[in-house]
């Protein structure tokens, strides 16, 4: 059983980001939707405000992680990128990484770019 990465489907920078993201760890990782049918229904650990705010891996025995440390721990599913899931583990550069993806991810509805599908960011501006 693979790990799933869950992320916002209805936001394009993250359906991008995750694309590059799945292209990286060439199926190391199941992608989901949060806003799919049935997904939150299958990881009741998660919560629909946790998957507003941040990407979530959910690994098979339950296990999940949160924004960046979800990207980390992705790269590290594939031995040639595990080099750099270690760095977020380094002194300092957690704590970089987690504040740089909530300052993306607060913002992201913020772009002047078309960033949602379906025009979901009007809900997210209002």
């Amino acid at each position: 059983m693979r790990p799933v990465l869950i992320y916002d489907g209805d936001c394009r920078f993250c359906v991008e980001q995750v694309s590059r993201l799945e292209r990286l760890v060439n199926g190391a990782v199941r992608m989901q939707s949060f806003r799919d049918p049935g997904v939150l229904k299958r990881h009741p650990e998660l919560t629909r405000a946790q998957c507003e705010r941040a990407i979530q891996l959910v690994e098979p025995g339950g296990r999940s992680h949160s924004g960046a440390e979800a990207i980390a721990t992705t790269l590290g599913l594939r031995p040639v990128l595990a080099p750099l899931a270690w760095l977020y583990y380094l002194p300092g550069i957690r704590q970089i990484a987690d504040w740089g993806y909530r300052l993306v991810a607060r913002n992201r509805f913020d772009s002047d770019r078309d960033i949602c599908i379906h025009d979901a960011c009007r809900q997210h501006r209002l």
